[in-house]
């Protein structure tokens, strides 16, 4: 009797201390998940129900500079818990060969040579392309501006928190640099 009284204590005990765990784990796994990377038809989408900014990836499988940026810039923690809040997430291939469907807009492989390059990344790098280009679109799907090149960690959080807070509408980014960024992460 005492064991069974004893069970019956003890296993409740033990079902909060699991039900903690997990909810413990299930928010590790998704920080260790990283960057919630859409398609660009899935944020178009996704902004039609729920505006907010975009933040597009344009990459290519060859680019080493892409490779990093996605080993190294979107692997950090900073990085990801704000692209995750405040954009929607896309990772755009510039050679893609499918046509790509944004409302009534069609965006096509353009074949040159060896290599070719979908429409849309084009449109997204204003016709000249470079990778990885990140490309900034306010949550109506205009565009706020490409930016060409790798990018590490450290600046990479300014320039998303500059545009993800809209400082771009108020004050230049060395401005936003060395003021603002500096009061707000303090740490970073």
């Amino acid at each position: 009797m005492k064991r069974l009284l004893s069970s019956l204590i003890i296993f409740p005990a033990m079902l909060v201390f699991l039900a903690g765990f997990k909810a413990d784990t299930g928010k590790e796994r998704e920080a260790a998940e990283g960057i919630q990377w859409l398609t660009i038809e899935e944020a178009y989408a996704k902004i039609q129900k729920e505006p907010r900014k975009i933040l597009i990836d344009v990459y290519t499988d060859w680019c080493g500079w892409c490779k990093v940026m996605d080993r190294e810039t979107f692997k950090d923690k900073a990085v990801t818990e704000y692209i995750n809040k405040k954009y929607y997430a896309v990772k755009l291939d510039a050679e893609q060969k499918g046509t790509i469907k944004l409302g009534d807009k069609q965006f096509k492989y353009l074949e040159q040579g060896g290599r070719g390059i979908n429409e849309i990344a084009l449109a997204l790098t204003n016709n000249q392309p470079s990778y990885p280009t990140t490309v900034f679109l306010d949550d109506h799907f205009n565009m706020i501006q490409p930016l060409a090149g790798y990018l590490k960690a450290k600046e990479f959080h300014q320039i998303i928190t500059f545009f993800g807070e809209d400082y771009h509408k108020k004050q230049d980014f060395e401005s936003y640099k060395s003021k603002t960024y500096a009061q707000l992460y303090p740490a970073r």
